[in-house]
């Protein structure tokens, strides 16, 4: 018997929870890392278009199936759960496929390649109810980030009225700098904004409660032509002694973003892909008429707080002293510094909890990202490449 006592789950399981993913590339290894985290959630299988590839992996991980196909994955009885680790193109008829199946689906960020596919998974999540449906924003899933979240609902940097920052990196600077993610009919219209951009989207609307409905971009594709290795290169791999050919490039290395909430919360943002020495900075800060606070990514075990009147603090992550809400999201000892995998951790983690409690979409309430949250993204970013096009102003559809 497994019993689980992390977080309030306070049931016992007489047997662990299985699962499979669909697609072996880059991310797919941290999803595999932070299930077995986890403890009581087996790794079943693994499917890539790969195939020899997909059995490379799990040999080296210990899973014991790989199949060939989506089909025979879909087919095995023994799996709950699914885990969408493939390009952006395919996320789609791959996530419409596993809830047609019946079973739980936790899929990577976009939700699809546009809006109208969203609409499409957002309805099908609706119809099956007892499906329980994520997305893989996981900054939100980050210590401070909650605690920020929680000091805000209590009141202590007064009525928040600006948000601004950016989420930087450079693994794309040079023109023989080459990924899927660059071509659009494979990760979609938007590339910075969508690939990166949308996590910055969605932490300060976690953060906040609130939603952005209107948008004022600049976009930039700093290299109009990129050398495409002639052999596959796996996402942020060095690659060496490498033949080229050169390939057009439609989708945007940089953008900036003005946007209004709903709330009447006015903020910026930048993305980039091409600024050298950034890696993961990404930060964000939220001004109140009290006080502010900030945080960034690269050292994400601290935050820093702002005041008028008074020192500003910078604040290490505590769990002594964290609010009670916050309190949830941290597992180790003051200066033992927790980061991203760990933030990834506790978003996988609070997916199966959500259905190891046996709760459902649309009747309670879950702190991991949902279809209908990864779909507003998707519109935002719409609203974003409209913006741009037209240079003006533009309202994010409903």
């Amino acid at each position: 018997m497994i019993f689980l006592q992390m977080r309030g789950v306070g049931r016992a399981m007489s047997n662990k929870i299985k699962c499979g993913i669909v697609g072996v590339g880059y991310i797919s290894k941290f999803h595999i890392d932070a299930i077995r985290r986890i403890g009581w959630v087996d790794i079943e299988a693994v499917v890539d278009s790969n195939y020899e590839l997909a059995k490379e992996k799990a040999r080296e991980y210990f899973v014991p199936k790989c199949y060939k196909g989506i089909n025979k994955l879909l087919a095995d009885k023994s799996i709950s759960v699914i885990h969408n680790c493939t390009p952006n193109n395919m996320h789609f008829g791959i996530s419409e496929k596993i809830i047609n199946s019946g079973k739980h689906i936790f899929s990577e960020k976009p939700l699809a390649v546009n809006s109208k596919e969203g609409n499409r998974l957002v309805e099908l999540v609706r119809r099956n109810t007892k499906i329980v449906a994520g997305v893989n924003f996981n900054y939100r899933m980050n210590p401070l980030v909650q605690e920020i979240k929680w000091r805000i609902k209590r009141g202590d940097i007064g009525k928040p009225i600006l948000v601004h920052g950016s989420y930087l990196q450079d693994w794309l600077l040079y023109e023989t700098d080459y990924n899927w993610r660059v071509e659009s009919n494979l990760g979609g219209p938007s590339r910075c904004i969508a690939d990166i951009g949308s996590h910055w989207i969605d932490l300060a609307q976690n953060i906040l409660g609130d939603k952005i409905v209107e948008v004022c971009s600049d976009l930039v594709t700093v290299h109009k032509i990129r050398k495409r290795p002639k052999t596959q290169v796996e996402t942020f791999a060095k690659a060496f002694n490498i033949e080229y050919e050169d390939r057009k490039i439609d989708t945007e290395d940089y953008g900036s973003v003005m946007f209004k909430m709903k709330s009447g919360i006015h903020g910026v943002f930048y993305a980039s892909e091409v600024s050298p020495g950034r890696k993961c900075y990404f930060n964000i800060e939220i001004d109140g008429t009290k006080s502010s606070v900030y945080w960034n990514q690269e050292i994400a075990d601290w935050m820093w707080v702002g005041n008028r009147e008074k020192d500003n603090m910078l604040v290490m992550r505590n769990p002594n002293l964290m609010t009670e809400e916050a309190k949830m999201y941290t597992s180790l000892a003051a200066g033992h510094p927790e980061g991203w995998n760990d933030a990834l951790k506790n978003n996988i983690y609070s997916f199966y909890k959500f259905i190891a409690d046996g709760k459902e979409m649309y009747k309670d309430h879950c702190d991991f990202a949902t279809f209908e949250e990864a779909n507003c993204i998707l519109k935002i970013t719409e609203a974003i490449l409209g913006s741009n096009r037209k240079r003006r102003w533009q309202i994010v559809e409903n």
